[in-house]
């Protein structure tokens, strides 16, 4: 067989914030399920198919701790369950007013509850560690909420590493060696946080290595390497201006048939109108995904071709994206990615996963990282900006209250590791996020207040040697998603 042109990895990063107990519609669980049935499900799909056909190396797949323990929890399992079945009775009430629309719906809700059914009933983790155990994926840790870690106190920010690599072990049989770095954060000195936790590898996005992203780097004199996301083929799919999912004939995401909460058009043209919106034509869909996947892997190929012409030897490139892209935000998404993940071995492209590209040699010299994400701007504004300065301060009273409230202990107290993990649920990046995008705002500064309220509140009665009273406030409390957080550790 022939050298391959280049390599090209497939970076997913699948993440929501602990939605479980707090609230339906319109984020909650809501939110939850509808990326569970319109991403989480298909693309595993897609993995579990190929790999059956024998294909290995396909992706290198994330899954963040908190999100884990909502594909997991009975509690999710069931309302998941719910959710399909009430997506089937949606679409055979609107047969008589949409009937192709309903028809199409009814297949897809269908074939999603055989889906469930079938694969998902003890959840997701032993579907996830027998496709890494098969070579199929490779599996990325995280921090146990997604925080945004550079704006956490040295200590924080290992324990919530930790807290999540743990949890991975747990569920999977196998601490992670690498991570998606939550919103592709990094501060000068991370890497030796990485290390002294295990992690080898973690990704950034391109800016931060000034788009030189054709092979994996060491981090300043650690051996932590650090993958750059190449926007130059990761715009190609899903850029601010641009992309595949906004082409006239995929579905349109927001436009609703009110009564029925289905999506009846295609997007037709960006200017146009929601009630001027063609109806959606799965046909035309199809063939835009064929049109799509192949112009896809033409760029992949021209530019692993120029990279190697430039370098003077095969190169890498990385193409990271949310999970939830493909099928919830982009109904033909999962369609997609089985086309080009198949596409490209046959046009002489190597796809492998991050580890298959250290194990390849892709790797350059040692680089100096800047401060960085993959915000707008690639700083850290979104997360520390002045529209949620607020936020910040709140982040960083949690973090004191937390600290000030460890206590020496021999055994394990499950009022400090309830008030630990409160504090990490406070320090979720989402609800910057989401504040900061305008983005259910008000949901996410109440989630935030709420978590870190709790953390004052338990912290005050343990001050004040009130341990029954604190016992009985946390009974109270919503469930939590990990068992194991042990404030000793911190």
């Amino acid at each position: 067989m022939s050298e391959p042109t280049g390599t090209f990895c497939l970076v997913l990063h699948s993440h929501l914030p602990w939605l479980a107990h707090h609230g339906r519609w319109p984020v909650g669980e809501e939110w939850l399920y509808q990326s569970w049935a319109h991403a989480y499900l298909p693309v595993l799909d897609v993995v579990e198919r190929l790999a059956g056909e024998g294909y290995r190396a396909l992706l290198t797949l994330g899954v963040t701790p908190v999100l884990a323990a909502q594909l997991d929890d009975p509690h999710c399992l069931r309302g998941m369950h719910d959710w399909l079945g009430g997506w089937l009775l949606r679409a055979h009430g609107a047969a008589s007013r949409l009937p192709d629309l309903a028809s199409h719906e009814h297949r897809a809700a269908t074939a999603a509850l055989d889906v469930f059914e079938s694969r998902w009933r003890h959840g997701a983790s032993p579907m996830l560690r027998r496709l890494a155990d098969a070579g199929a994926v490779e599996l990325l840790g995280g921090p146990a909420t997604h925080p945004f870690a550079p704006l956490l106190l040295p200590e924080v920010r290992a324990f919530s590493l930790e807290t999540g690599l743990a949890d991975a072990a747990l569920r999977l049989g196998s601490r992670p060696a690498g991570i998606w770095a939550p919103e592709c954060g990094y501060a000068p000195g991370m890497e030796h946080g990485y290390a002294a936790a295990g992690v080898r590898r973690f990704l950034v996005d391109g800016p931060a290595l000034r788009g030189d992203t054709a092979l994996a780097r060491p981090v300043g004199a650690s051996d932590v390497l650090a993958f750059g996301r190449d926007l130059q083929v990761t715009y190609r799919v899903w850029s601010p201006r641009s992309g595949y999912p906004g082409g006239r004939d995929y579905r349109d995401f927001h436009t609703f048939d009110h009564p029925s909460g289905l999506k009846p058009a295609r997007v037709t043209g960006r200017s146009v109108a929601p009630e001027d919106k063609r109806p959606y034509e799965p046909a035309r869909a199809a063939a835009a995904v064929a049109r799509d996947a192949a112009d896809f892997v033409a760029v992949v190929r021209d530019r692993l071709l120029g990279l190697r012409e430039r370098l003077g030897r095969p190169a890498l490139t990385v193409a990271a994206f949310d999970t939830e892209l493909f099928g919830h935000w982009w109904h033909e998404g999962p369609a997609w990615l089985e086309a080009v993940l198949r596409a490209l071995p046959a046009a002489g492209v190597r796809v492998t996963t991050l580890r298959g590209a250290v194990d390849a040699g892709l790797v350059g010299e040692p680089v100096e990282l800047p401060p960085s994400s993959w915000g707008s701007g690639k700083d850290w504004r979104v997360w520390a900006g002045e529209q949620v300065a607020d936020l910040v301060a709140l982040n960083e009273q949690v973090q004191k209250t937390l600290l000030g409230a460890l206590a020496p202990e021999v055994a394990r107290d499950p009022l400090r590791d309830a008030l630990a993990q409160e504090a990490l649920l406070a320090l979720s990046s989402d609800w910057a996020f989401m504040v900061s995008k305008d983005s259910a705002a008000g949901y996410a500064r109440d989630r935030a207040h709420g978590h870190a309220g709790r953390v004052e509140e338990l912290a005050h009665l343990l001050a004040a040697d009130r341990s029954p009273a604190a016992g009985h406030g946390l009974a109270s409390w919503p469930p939590a998603p990990f068992g194991h957080v042990d404030a000793r550790t911190l």
